[in-house]
């Protein structure tokens, strides 16, 4: 077990909470972690392009000129792929890039992510959270005390409103829940606040 100190709202140590192995202490897979982060972006993405072919090119219905005696390369459509204005050759058409990773993959490249996390102590333990009313400058305040960097990703368990709506306006900060966690986010912010409900949730589902 690997010991990790979780603090309150003012920034003060509660106690030490010990973290699975299982968990937050794995071999590192970075290629793991590189095909999961391909396969989320793969499916984010929207598959609208497209582009015409020569059939769908509007005109080029008759010979430019006759095939022989012209002393000029024979051509059978203004809109051949070779003319200005012509179709477009293999033109990419919608289409959706959407695949997925086996779980196993998914799962080592999560607990990979949390590993790396609390090796980089990129890790921030709360005891437990609450706000009465959205307030921005509680929560900003908050994440200054915590030690929190310009990028931060906090976690919960359940989804509270008060704290999405404090975080919304501060650049670079997001709130979340354990529930829409994924491998690229983690890596996209460099601090990850847990609550003590949402890290229990984790362990849960992940050992």
């Amino acid at each position: 077990m690997t010991k990790y100190q979780m603090i309150n709202l003012e920034g003060k140590p509660v106690e030490e909470v010990e973290l699975p192995d299982e968990i937050f202490n794995v071999e590192i897979n970075e290629h793991v972690v590189y095909l999961v982060v391909k396969n989320i972006l793969a499916n984010k993405r929207q598959g609208t392009q497209s582009a015409k072919t020569r059939t769908e090119v509007r005109g080029g219905g008759r010979k430019p000129w006759r095939q022989k005696g012209t002393g000029r390369a024979r051509q059978g459509s203004i809109r051949a792929p070779q003319w200005r204005g012509g179709g477009i050759v293999f033109a990419p058409k919608p289409r959706s890039y959407r695949y997925t990773t086996p779980k196993k993959v998914r799962r080592l490249a999560m607990k990979s992510v949390l590993t790396d996390k609390v090796r980089q102590q990129e890790l921030i333990l709360i005891d437990n959270f609450t706000m009465d009313a959205p307030k921005t400058k509680e929560f900003a305040n908050f994440l200054e005390i915590a030690g929190a960097k310009k990028k931060a990703l906090f976690l919960m368990a359940e989804t509270d409103k008060n704290a999405y709506l404090s975080a919304r306006n501060i650049q670079g900060v997001s709130v979340g829940t354990v529930g829409t966690m994924n491998v690229y986010d983690l890596l996209k912010y460099d601090s990850l606040i847990l609550t003590r409900d949402a890290l229990n949730k984790i362990v849960e589902v992940y050992n």
